[in-house]
């Protein structure tokens, strides 16, 4: 599965832990989704995934957090989207 960035952002709290957010879409779905990313370092994340927007398929919604925990390149590649464009 493919996974299509649409928009990414990332920022380091005054505490030093970092908190971003990538909205993307996967092929073959209707839906956009949006992750948001937390870590205290910078070295262990956590994420919460949401729908970007209007709701869709609850069965698509549940295929992609799979999809999250199970596919360390795709979910890399919206983490790393959202490191690369980090507010200093």
């Amino acid at each position: 599965m493919t996974a299509e960035i649409v928009s990414a952002e990332m920022r380091r709290s005054e505490d030093g832990s970092f908190v971003g957010r990538t909205v993307f879409t996967l092929e073959n779905h209707t839906s956009s989704y949006e992750i948001t990313f937390y870590s205290k370092k910078g070295s262990e994340w956590d994420y919460s995934l949401s729908f970007a927007g209007e709701p869709g398929s609850e069965e698509q919604f549940l295929q992609t957090d799979t999809l999250l925990e199970e596919n360390d390149e795709i979910f890399n590649q919206l983490l790393d989207a959202a490191i690369e464009v980090q507010e200093v």
